[in-house]
């Protein structure tokens, strides 16, 4: 009985770690959205890391998350690395590309739990009622990415944090500014 469940276990394994190794070399995975707002002011959500609060779906997943920014204080070469809970690891960003306010191109190292090296970009196309974002991030797959590929698809997995983070986005762009406070004496 022992023996016919190792042979299981085993043929498990075996099934599981050949459709891994058939997975793709690199993944991609991409979000879109409108946003009711000028490209301009949505731009400066995308280039500022300290803006990133506002709308980044991983910003809540630790309040006590420890933040470290470095470089100039947005645009090309600002840096932002994060140190925090199993929810947002630890990792590194590094803009590396900014066109003001059509493109954004960022360098995006995971640390823990596991070492990885993609791509982040952010394009922005004025459109009559607003801006459309699209979010891009592609990378190599690893084996352990391709591990996890058999069971939820990369598109899948951060596809959704992609969404929750548009739809914050497009909140915190849309919310109005507000009118300068009045000067005039009360009627």
């Amino acid at each position: 009985m022992w023996k016919k469940l190792f042979i299981g276990v085993v043929v498990i394994a075996g099934i599981i770690v050949g459709l891994a190794l058939m997975q793709p070399d690199s993944f991609r995975v991409q979000r879109s959205a409108l946003i009711k707002a000028p490209p301009d002011r949505v731009f400066g959500y995308l280039n500022d890391f300290h803006q990133w609060p506002a709308w980044s779906p991983w910003e809540k997943l630790d309040p006590a998350m420890q933040r470290t920014f470095s470089g100039p204080a947005s645009g090309q070469g600002a840096i932002y690395a994060w140190q925090g809970n199993d929810d947002v690891g630890q990792g590194r960003m590094e803009i590396i590309d900014s066109a003001a306010p059509e493109r954004l191109g960022i360098r995006l190292d995971f640390i823990k739990p596991f070492e990885s090296h993609n791509t982040t970009r952010f394009v922005l196309q004025r459109r009559p009622d607003g801006t459309v974002v699209t979010w891009t991030m592609s990378g190599p797959s690893p084996f352990i990415t391709k591990l996890m590929g058999v069971f939820v698809s990369m598109d899948n997995l951060v596809g959704r944090d992609f969404e929750t983070g548009l739809a914050q986005l497009k909140e915190a762009a849309e919310r109005p500014v507000g009118p300068a406070p009045s000067t005039a004496p009360p009627p």
